[in-house]
């Protein structure tokens, strides 16, 4: 029988009997709803503690300390270019198979030469050295970048147990392969990937269910170093970013993993190229558990798109009959960050969408049978950011108490934005913690620092089960937030490791007890998180029945695990 293990810097997982727990069950389930659905209703769960009061939530800014000396460089113009208001992408990821998550910056050019002439523009790698202290690993590794970079995502596309990374940016994109050894290999134009738009961010996700991850590139719009129209209030030679309506929606883009190292550009055939936006981030999931994972895009001031996936191949664009193309309203709003996963336990991937001061930060409640309903007011979370603007966001448990709370990174897009509105451009971040009835409250957290903030990545980076964030800043230093929430709740991180491709078990679901979560590393604001599958669990130590729902169709079950570690379970062999 396949056995669970944990991570070579962990001890050994034993049950309470002493011995590893076995698999029990790995069967294989037919990709139909009535099966899917059948299956589900086979496998009985425990069920969490009843909410309580619990302990609160709160963060220390650990930066400085950690030797994580990074600056967001935006080239701010009199100009004001629209691309100086957008980059900040960051991820988590384990570069280098040693169990701690390392961080991965973006970073601006020179404007107009979009070049970075100097190293204070490189994109940067960090490396976690442990103890919440990281080393600066950009050179050795071969990822400074080039060009104007905006957003990021990681993954293993090829199969080969190591994380890589694409870079979104202003014309220029790149795809690093990581080689095994410390270093990446810019691999862009070998792979097939030329695209020459304004991309904001990427995602992977196997769309084709092939075991090999795909790519959907974000595009913003038609954009050069030569606009100039000037914004803004002339009388009192005030000049601002122009609004987003100026700019020419384009179309997304997506590639196709052949699975020899390239990839096919099947933008047009698959549906994807129909439609023109102006993409700010994506974020996938089953959203109707068909078994085909699907596409959600942020637009900027226009309706956004959730592309269904079709199963063979194409997507159809579904967000207005679903209910999440626009808020009850029916008026588009300035779409940031999204998180497509479960906040209220109920099996079905949710939506929670960043966006401007009056517009709320968005939360789409899936009702099943492919519908979605504005829950943002419902949820409290309307008038809790109604006087917000927001970027990078998540769906995180930072209390460990069995359901996930909301944290997002805040700032307006206009940095002159307080001669026109009674709002402000630097905002402190937020956190809103998941009451557990389908509500949220605001916890201080102690983030009170309020910056330009941008893209936000989330993992565990001191191992110590409690969920961590690393932000950015427009033209100011990151933030890393450590996790300091008092309390004894336990908790889960799942390594996921496929046997059939896909290697990352990117799309597999994971239910424990009465939660559910999804292994992806497309959340927040053109940002990327790959650390693993995290679950809070109050006061259980043993996991009576943990159920992993694998891309390819097998069902895996785990009994009595233990709390509080991490544990790598890789996909039974067909």
């Amino acid at each position: 029988m396949a056995r669970a293990r944990t991570l070579p810097h962990h001890d050994r997982l034993v049950n309470s009997t002493g011995t590893t727990p076995d698999v029990i069950l790995s069967v294989n389930v037919t990709r139909t709803p009535v099966l899917r659905l059948a299956a589900t209703a086979l496998l009985c769960a425990t069920t969490l503690p009843a909410q309580s009061s619990g302990p609160s939530i709160s963060f220390r800014d650990v930066v400085s300390a950690a030797g994580l000396h990074f600056v967001l460089e935006n080239h701010p113009t009199a100009r004001k270019h629209m691309i100086e208001t957008m980059p900040g992408g960051v991820a988590t990821l384990d570069y280098d198979n040693d169990g701690r998550t390392d961080i991965y910056f973006t970073n601006g050019a020179a404007i107009p030469a979009m070049a970075k002439s100097e190293p204070k523009y490189f994109n940067r790698l960090f490396r976690n050295e442990e103890g919440m202290k990281f080393r600066d690993v950009t050179a050795e590794a071969g990822v400074a970048g080039a060009g104007y970079s905006m957003g990021v995502a990681a993954a293993d596309y090829d199969n080969d147990g190591r994380t890589d990374l694409f870079v979104a940016g202003v014309h220029r994109s790149l795809l690093y392969h990581n080689l095994g050894n410390g270093r990446f290999e810019e691999v862009s134009a070998r792979a097939g990937m030329t695209g020459d738009h304004w991309a904001v961010a990427a995602g992977w996700f196997d769309y084709d269910n092939d075991g090999r991850l795909d790519l959907f590139v974000v595009h913003y719009a038609k954009w050069s170093p030569a606009f100039d129209r000037y914004c803004g209030d002339a009388d009192r030679k005030i000049r601002v970013y122009c609004h987003p309506k100026y700019f020419e929606p384009v179309p997304n883009r997506l590639y196709r993993n052949r699975g020899d190292g390239a990839f096919t550009d099947v933008t047009a055939r698959s549906g994807i190229g129909a439609h023109a936006g102006r993409g700010m981030s994506v974020g996938f999931a089953d959203y109707d558990n068909d078994g085909g994972m699907d596409a959600f895009v942020t637009n900027d001031n226009l309706p956004n798109f959730l592309f269904r996936n079709r199963g063979d191949g194409t997507f159809a664009e579904v967000a207005l009959e679903a209910g999440v193309a626009l808020l009850d309203h029916g008026k588009p709003v300035a779409s940031m960050g999204v998180d497509f996963r479960d906040y209220d336990n109920d099996g079905f991937a949710d939506l929670n969408i960043t966006a401007l001061t009056g517009e709320t930060f968005p939360l789409f409640r899936n009702l099943g049978k492919g519908f979605f309903r504005d829950a943002t007011y419902a949820s409290r979370l309307g008038p809790l950011t109604t006087a917000r603007s927001g970027w990078g966001n998540g769906f995180f448990d930072f209390d460990n108490d069995g359901f996930k709370d909301l944290f997002t990174a805040n700032s307006h897009v206009n940095d002159r934005i307080e001669m026109f509105e009674a709002t402000t451009y630097k905002q402190p971040n937020s956190v809103f913690r998941n009451l557990g009835n389908g509500s949220f409250a605001e916890v201080p957290a102690g983030l009170s620092v309020a910056r330009a903030h941008r893209g936000a990545a989330f993992a565990d980076f001191n191992q110590d089960g409690k969920v961590d964030i690393v932000v950015t800043a427009l033209g100011e230093p990151a933030q890393l937030w450590e996790n300091t929430s008092p309390g004894g709740n336990h908790w889960l991180i799942l390594r996921l490791a496929g046997s059939r491709g896909n290697r990352d078990g990117i799309g597999a679901r994971v239910r424990l007890g009465s939660q559910h979560n999804l292994m992806t590393s497309a959340v927040s604001y053109a940002s990327s998180t790959h650390f693993g599958v995290h679950f809070g669990l109050g006061a259980q130590t043993t996991i009576d029945r943990l159920e992993i729902h694998w891309p390819s169709g097998a069902v895996q079950i785990l009994r009595d695990v233990s709390a509080d570690r991490v544990l790598a379970v890789r996909e039974p062999a067909p």
